[in-house]
């Protein structure tokens, strides 16, 4: 088995598509087929449902993908523990979850500093970020904790409070039987305050709309279209200006707190030191 065959699993998987893949890794396309046949044939099983508009990891590819990450993100640390310098430089892979409003300070700062590295930015929600944190795929991330694991460290950056928003001035517990809850899509620590208080509560929402983006519930939630809920310091302005209008959650569910994980196992490089350590002036 042969870490190129690895690389070329990987990338299928991720793409979807042998010729998507072949352009990513520019390789002639064959090639690609041979190699993923190669593998299956080496494992005895095949790794792939494939159909008109591509392939899609089996059961056994998704028993094979978690050891690969692992392989790749090894092979990946090797690499940065050799290249690693005393001034932090290179890529320097972070996850966010979007409504962290002080990160652009923090990032500026820790820019301003240094500025030979590269820093790449993921957005996503709390689950996933975890997830691509212990399999090596992002340096760290900014999620909303606590975050109990035991393959990574946490670091607090700070604590906000959690406030429902609508359109209208005036709120009852009621509304969410009639409104729609405008949410981010599952995995969201946000939501899962907000699912927490409803269930305690005894109370079914109408409706639930997901949405990948703050902007667009945001968006929709001036236009009047249901309710929400984020970090009060996310809306401040708009409810300032007498926009959306925000309401306290209990007090035993409406403290959020931000932390940033990484991969206790994984190297900290001078670069991720630094970073961590400008978190620390927050």
């Amino acid at each position: 088995m042969e870490l190129n065959d690895l690389k070329i699993f990987k990338t299928v998987a991720d793409l979807g598509s042998v010729s998507q893949a072949a352009i990513e890794l520019n390789y002639v396309q064959s090639n690609v087929t041979a190699r993923i046949k190669r593998l299956e044939k080496e494992l005895q099983t095949e790794l792939f449902y494939r159909h008109k508009r591509g392939m899609v990891l089996n059961t056994e590819g998704k028993r094979l993908i978690v050891y690969v990450e692992e392989v790749l993100g090894k092979l990946e640390e090797i690499q940065r523990v050799f290249q690693d310098t005393a001034a932090p430089s290179g890529v320097l892979n972070i996850g966010i979850v979007e409504t962290v409003m002080r990160l652009p300070g923090i990032l500026s700062s820790y820019l301003e500093k240094h500025p030979n590295v590269d820093l790449s930015l993921t957005v996503g929600v709390t689950e996933q970020l975890l997830q691509d944190v212990t399999s090596m795929k992002l340096d760290g991330a900014f999620v909303t904790g606590p975050v109990k694991h035991p393959l990574i460290d946490c670091h607090e950056v700070l604590r906000e409070e959690l406030i429902l928003v609508s359109k209208s001035d005036t709120f009852s517990m009621q509304d969410i039987t009639v409104k729609p809850l405008l949410l981010f899509n599952k995995g969201c620590g946000y939501r899962e305050r907000l699912e927490s208080w409803l269930k305690e509560e005894g109370i079914i929402p109408r409706q639930i709309m997901q949405f990948g983006s703050f902007e667009t519930i945001i968006g929709s939630i001036t236009a009047g279209i249901g309710i929400t809920v984020v970090p009060k310091s996310s809306v401040r302005r708009l409810v300032d200006e007498g926009m959306i209008h925000g309401f306290s959650m209990p007090q035993s569910y409406n403290e959020i707190t931000t932390v940033f994980i990484r991969r206790k196992d994984s190297l900290l490089t001078n670069t991720l030191r630094s970073f961590i350590e400008e978190l620390q002036l927050v």
